[in-house]
């Protein structure tokens, strides 16, 4: 984020004096430390250059999942700053594939994959564990599903990964189900890696799980029933969640009525996440949001503070209508100071987010080393995976790249 909080910073002081122009012929970048000037087009086409990650999670749904269900709405955040974390920010995508049996409420069901975490998560929320209780369930519907449903990139070069969570074998008696075999040999040939998490102990399970790590060419890992996740508090979480609340109310939309209703339901969704989420969740989601790769899922569709700063629009161009309600009566220079206002804010909320996040990680760090909770935990296993595979992509992590 150092990029653009300079070109926020020359943004504010410009616009306070209302002179500024709200087209910028360039933009601040850091190269080895030094400011030097270039082209937003320059910093866009960048952006584009990044390594890609597409994470699809396929999670039983069933009654007896209810601890790791649970535990996941804790740790999306963690998995996503975890994956950030590479020496090379990723963009990162996530999608879902929820699962359970015929003759439930439902067989499977398909979130496509995106880089709108927020919504991401607001639908893992909504989901709770009930149904089953005889064992087999539909993991080969599911795994096909993940496949074939979820519109994965062409992009060779991205880190595609499924992990598929669970606690019963497929049933292989469905005369009309897609084998997982058949499934795993298509993922193979998109570049689609299958990693197997088996929650609690149940033999048949292991086997066919590990058969299917084998053939996915992925990691078997065994967690508990409650998932092993480190679910620690720190003294940080509260302030962090205050903060990201902030933070948000700094974004303003502008757009057609067609964006602008994508842009109710990434907010709708943010609102969720705040009602319902916990202090740590919201912690790791604002340290998320400040990070590189955490900017789109930040900013979404149609950011009008963000557009102006970069000089994609100018205020003149947008139509009435089209701007925020809460800026429609105002003149262009209102408009400017207003905009400056809201950048000022951003620019002090994101350095105490940054500044709060590290002091955050510096004490989990330590209080996972003390306990030895990594080794077993949900987060440790899904991390070692990511590290081992990610590599292929040339995405790089530290050793202590890990996030809690």
């Amino acid at each position: 984020m150092n990029t653009k909080l300079i070109v926020l910073s020359i943004f504010a002081a410009t616009a306070v004096t209302v002179t500024f122009f709200p087209s910028f012929q360039h933009a601040l970048a850091i190269t080895n430390q030094t400011p030097v000037l270039v082209d937003p087009v320059d910093i866009t086409a960048i952006a584009n250059q990044r390594p890609k990650i597409e994470v699809v999670f396929v999670l039983d749904t069933t009654g007896s999942m209810s601890g790791l269900i649970d535990a996941a709405k804790e740790k999306i955040w963690s998995i996503a700053n975890t994956m950030a974390s590479a020496q090379t920010a990723p963009d990162i995508k996530m999608g879902l594939v929820a699962y359970r049996d015929r003759g439930d409420a439902y067989i499977t069901q398909t979130v496509p994959l995106s880089s709108d975490l927020d919504s991401i998560h607001a639908t893992l929320m909504d989901f709770q564990a009930d149904g089953g209780g005889d064992s087999p369930e539909s993991v080969n519907q599911a795994l096909d599903d993940a496949i074939n449903k979820i519109s994965w990139s062409q992009d060779q070069n991205s880190y595609k990964v499924v992990f598929l969570i669970g606690d019963a074998p497929p049933h292989l008696d469905y005369q009309d189900d897609i084998q997982y075999p058949q499934t795993l040999a298509l993922a193979k040939q998109k570049g689609i890696i299958i990693n197997a998490i088996q929650c609690g102990q149940d033999s048949v399970t292991a086997a066919t799980w590990q058969q299917i790590a084998s053939l996915g060419l992925g990691d078997y890992f065994q967690v508990d029933q409650s998932g092993n996740a480190v679910a620690l508090a720190t003294p940080f979480d509260k302030k962090l969640a205050d903060l990201s609340a902030k933070l948000d109310d700094t974004r303003l939309y502008y757009g057609d009525e067609k964006t602008k209703v994508k842009q109710g339901r990434k907010l709708a969704a943010a609102a969720k996440l705040k009602r319902e989420s916990s202090e740590k969740s919201l912690a790791r989601r604002a340290t998320f949001n400040v990070s590189e790769s955490g900017e789109i899922n930040f900013l979404g569709e149609g950011e009008l503070v963000d557009a102006i700063i970069l000089g994609n629009v100018e205020l003149a161009s947008i139509a009435e209508e089209e701007l925020p309600k809460s800026m429609q009566a105002m003149s262009i220079e209102q408009q400017q100071v207003f905009i400056a206002e809201k950048n000022k804010h951003r620019q002090r909320y994101q350095q105490e987010i940054a500044d709060l996040a590290k002091k955050r990680d510096n004490f989990l760090t330590q209080k996972v080393a003390e306990s030895g909770e990594e080794k077993d935990s949900l987060d440790g296993k899904i991390y070692s995976s990511i590290k081992k595979q990610a590599k292929e992509k040339g995405l790089i992590y530290d050793e202590d790249s890990a996030k809690y």
